[in-house]
């Protein structure tokens, strides 16, 4: 399984990305935090890891359509 997780003093944002079939809808929905790979597939964009406070975040999540993204409070 390839995961990819990221922590912060905010929240933890974690992408399955065995199971992203690269929808967009991450980067649709929080265009300031995800974007797609060289190969179509989500990504977080550098610097932006820990979501820049963007209230969008939870949204890109339930907006992925196989449940490829994971945001959870940090120590949850």
């Amino acid at each position: 399984m390839h995961n990819e997780t990221h922590e912060s003093g905010q929240i933890n944002i974690d992408i399955d990305h065995d199971r992203c079939i690269g929808a967009g809808q991450c980067a649709l929905a929080a265009p300031s935090v995800f974007t797609q790979d060289d190969d179509g597939f989500s990504a977080l964009i550098p610097g932006r890891e820990d979501g820049a406070g963007d209230p969008m975040v939870r949204e890109a999540a339930r907006a992925c359509p196989v449940s490829a993204i994971t945001v959870s409070d940090e120590g949850s």
